[in-house]
C-alpha cells in the first residue's frame, strides 16, 4: 500500500545488538523484496535505508503501524524491504516503479523467500454450503481483492483468483496503474470492467470487474480531494448498490488523520442518500481494525494508523446508521481473522496481521447473507482476498 502500512509484530534478528566483529561481517545477503504499500504516504519506490545511515540524516524509523516491541525495536520507515541473513555473499536486488525486481548484484548465492507470493488454487476449497437464516443457498458471490498494485499482482498470476473463485462481480482496491497503462491481460472474458485511477501516477485506484453489466456507474465521492485519488466506484443494479472503496489510511505518524477524519463524515452522508433508494453492499480496504480481536497486536496500536479511537469511531458510528459488518455478524468471536499483513518479519507465515477488509451491507440486506469469508491461503499481495456469499 502507498500509505505504509507496518503493522503487526516485527522481529528482526539486524535489530540486536552487535559485536564489534559481527559489524565486520560481511558474509549475509540483502535482499529488497516487492512491496507496492499505499500507506507509505506519497509513493516514491525507494528503497529502504540502512540504520546507520539514517541516523546520520537524523529520519525516524518508526513506522505508523507499530510492532510488538515497538518500543524497544525499530523497523524499516518505507515498509519496503527487509534483511535476510544467509550464509554467502551480497544480493543487493532493487525495485522497479512496477514492482519489478531487478538483480544488481548477485554472487553465486541461493536466496530463500520468506514471502509467499503464489497460492496454490487447487489446494483451496472454494466451496459454500452455508445458507441463509431460513435455508436459503447462496446464488451470488461478491470478492474484493487490495492487490497491492496491478501491475505486480498480474506477475504474480492474481487473475487465477478469478477463475477459481468465479465471483459475479470482483472489486479491487490500491490497483496504482493508470487507465492508459492498464495491461491488456486485464481484459477478461465474460466480465465487463470499469477503472478509477487517481491522478497521480501509482497511487490509490480501484477498479470492477462485473458478469451482469450495472444499470450505472459513479466515480468518487463528488468531493475533488478525494475524488482525485481514486478511491470510490458506485455500480447500481436492480437490487442494490454496490459501493467500492479503497478508504485513505491515517499515515505515518498520523499526519493524514485529519484527511481521514473528513472522508468518514462524507462517506456515511453518501451511503446515506444511497440507501433512501436501494439497499448497499459496501466492500473494500476500510484502513481499520475495528476492534481489538481484528488484530493481532491491540495493546501497542493505539496510537496508530488504523487502530486510533477516531477511526475505530468511525467505523462504529457507520454501523450504527443501518449497516453490518458481515463477517463480525458471522463470526462474532472468531480471532486470528485477518486480511493484511506486514511483508516484515515473516508476519504472514505467524498470522501476525490486521483486518482491514470488509464487506458491509445494509440491514436490510442481512437475512440474505450466507457467508462472509476470508481467503487467507490466496497470496499475491500483503492483503487476501475475501468473498461475500448472498441469496439475492
Amino acid at each position: 500500500m502507498e500509505e505504509s502500512k507496518e503493522k503487526g509484530e516485527n522481529e528482526r534478528e539486524d535489530d540486536k545488538p552487535r559485536s564489534r566483529q559481527s559489524k565486520r561481517n560481511i558474509n549475509k545477503i540483502v535482499k529488497y523484496h516487492e512491496f507496492e504499500d499505499e500507506n507509505s504516504g506519497e509513493e516514491d519506490n525507494v528503497r529502504p535505508r540502512g540504520r546507520q545511515a539514517k541516523r546520520k540524516r537524523g529520519e525516524s524509523e518508526d513506522e505508523e503501524f507499530a510492532d510488538d516491541d515497538n518500543k524497544k525495536k525499530k523497523s524499516n520507515p518505507s515498509g519496503r524491504g527487509r534483511k535476510t541473513k544467509e550464509k554467502g555473499n551480497i544480493e543487493i536486488v532493487d525495485i522497479e516503479s512496477d514492482g519489478e525486481e531487478k538483480t544488481k548484484k548477485e554472487k553465486n548465492v541461493g536466496t530463500k523467500k520468506m514471502n509467499q507470493t503464489s497460492s496454490d488454487y487447487s489446494s483451496i476449497d472454494f466451496s459454500c454450503n452455508k445458507s441463509t437464516i431460513d435455508g436459503k443457498t447462496w446464488n451470488f458471490k461478491i470478492s474484493s481483492w487490495n492487490v497491492g498494485g496491478l501491475k505486480a499482482w498480474l506477475k504474480k498470476d492474481g487473475l487465477q483468483f478469478l477463475k477459481y473463485e468465479n465471483p459475479d462481480i470482483f472489486c479491487l482496491q490500491e490497483t496504482r496503474c493508470s487507465e492508459s497503462k492498464l495491461p491488456p491481460e486485464t481484459k477478461v472474458d465474460g466480465y465487463h470492467a470499469y477503472w478509477l485511477m487517481g491522478d497521480k501516477e501509482g497511487y490509490a485506484g480501484v477498479g470492477l470487474y462485473t458478469k451482469v453489466k450495472p444499470l450505472e456507474v459513479k466515480y468518487g465521492l463528488g468531493i475533488k480531494e478525494h475524488d482525485s485519488e481514486g478511491r470510490l466506484i458506485t455500480a447500481e443494479y436492480d437490487k442494490f448498490y454496490l459501493v467500492v472503496a479503497y478508504v485513505p489510511n491515517a499515515g505515518r505518524g498520523l499526519v493524514t488523520l485529519p484527511k481521514r477524519m473528513k472522508w468518514d463524515p462524507e462517506l456515511r452522508k453518501y451511503l446515506k442518500q444511497l440507501g433512501a433508494k436501494k439497499p448497499i453492499i459496501l466492500c473494500g480496504d476500510m484502513n481499520v481494525s475495528h476492534q481489538s480481536i481484528d488484530l493481532a497486536n491491540p495493546k501497542t496500536n493505539t496510537r496508530n494508523a488504523g487502530f486510533t479511537q477516531e477511526e475505530r469511531d468511525g467505523m462504529t458510528t457507520l454501523l450504527k446508521e443501518g449497516f453490518v459488518d458481515t463477517f463480525r455478524h458471522l463470526y462474532p468471536e472468531k480471532t486470528g481473522a485477518y486480511t493484511f499483513w506486514t511483508y516484515m518479519g515473516n508476519a504472514r507465515s505467524r498470522n501476525v496481521g490486521w483486518r482491514l477488509d470488509y464487506f458491509i451491507v445494509s440491514e436490510r440486506l442481512k437475512p440474505q447473507v450466507c457467508d462472509s469469508v476470508i481467503r487467507s491461503q490466496v497470496y499475491g499481495s500483503d492483503h487476501c482476498p475475501i468473498t461475500l456469499l448472498l441469496h439475492m
